[in-house]
């Protein structure tokens, strides 16, 4: 009896540690386990691969571009696609209608994503010192953010613009600033959860500086949110772009850009509708990506799913 009593109590250590190990295994960070869900996400992963294959062929331009996209050739004019030569047909211009739409990516979606990026960087920064410090700051930067809210988005975008002048740059501000509050308002009320932790407390008790405790242990833990949002607000951003666009107020012609080029094909819609209808189909296809993307993302990143 004495010499099977070592090998139970081993046995017992044994089957502990395995289940220990086992029970180590299966955590995962945060990351890789939404990672692990979007992989499993067809639809998103769908909208994923036509959004890198849009910006791909953007990128790629000046190197697969038949055509220079701002060469007129009266003698080609209007030409339907299919034509040879000119796949997709050409403008009341005779310019090359593959051209613009690649050129033109390449102006409307770095345009989104410039966008956005700005209005990230000033709503988050606004939102973290105003949910963590509170008082004065507070009160004032969101009145400020209130006043922005209560306007219309578009109207607050032309006004602006009306403001600095028409132009690609005034417009991409315009859309940016109209967007500083969405991102402020989302991180104000995850910092305010997020504050009075106890990880932030124990972070306050060994002494840990302010700007250490915002930018090192809270905006990492706000990242999920940021990232939704700004994946859903492209698409936002370069529809509002290319509508500046087509009333005149952004991109000016003859610049090879999809709201540009939605606003000289309006007038030949009767005669020659691919003009108007491919810019079109490019814009639907960039957002709806971009919102398939988000979606799967904002899925994946949603804590309640994890198992």
């Amino acid at each position: 009896m004495s010499t099977q009593m070592p090998l139970e109590n081993d046995g017992v250590k044994t089957g502990h540690a395995n289940d220990d190990f086992a029970w180590m295994e299966e955590q995962t960070s945060p990351w890789k386990d939404a990672w692990r869900r979007l992989k499993k996400d067809r639809v998103a992963l769908m909208g994923g691969i036509v959004l890198v294959c849009i910006i791909l062929l953007s990128v790629a331009a000046p190197l697969i571009a038949p055509y220079d996209p701002n060469k007129v050739e009266m003698a080609a004019r209007l030409l339907p696609p299919g034509t040879p030569g000119h796949i997709l047909g050409t403008d009341q211009l005779g310019r090359d209608m593959l051209s613009r739409l690649l050129y033109g990516g390449r102006i409307s979606v770095a345009v989104g994503f410039i966008a956005v990026g700005i209005a990230m960087f000033f709503g988050v920064l606004i939102g973290l010192l105003a949910g963590f410090y509170r008082g004065l700051f507070d009160a004032i930067s969101m009145r400020c953010m209130d006043v922005l809210m209560a306007f219309p988005y578009v109207l607050l975008a032309i006004a602006i613009i009306a403001a600095l002048g028409p132009g690609l740059i005034n417009a991409m501000i315009a859309v940016s600033i109209v967007g500083i509050p969405y991102y402020a308002r989302i991180v104000r009320g995850t910092v305010l959860s997020l504050r009075e932790r106890e990880f932030i407390e124990a972070q306050r008790a060994l002494g840990a500086s302010n700007f250490r405790i915002i930018f090192k242990h809270i905006l990492p833990n706000a990242l999920s949110p940021i990232i939704v949002a700004g994946t859903l607000d492209v698409g936002w951003m370069i529809i509002a772009a290319a509508g500046m666009s087509f009333l005149g107020l952004g991109a000016q012609p003859p610049m090879a850009e999809w709201g540009v080029m939605l606003g000289e094909g309006q007038k030949l819609i009767l005669v020659a509708p691919h003009i108007s209808l491919l810019p079109g189909i490019a814009i639907f296809l960039v957002v709806l990506s971009l919102n398939l993307l988000g979606d799967g993302l904002r899925d994946a990143l949603d804590p309640r799913l994890r198992q």
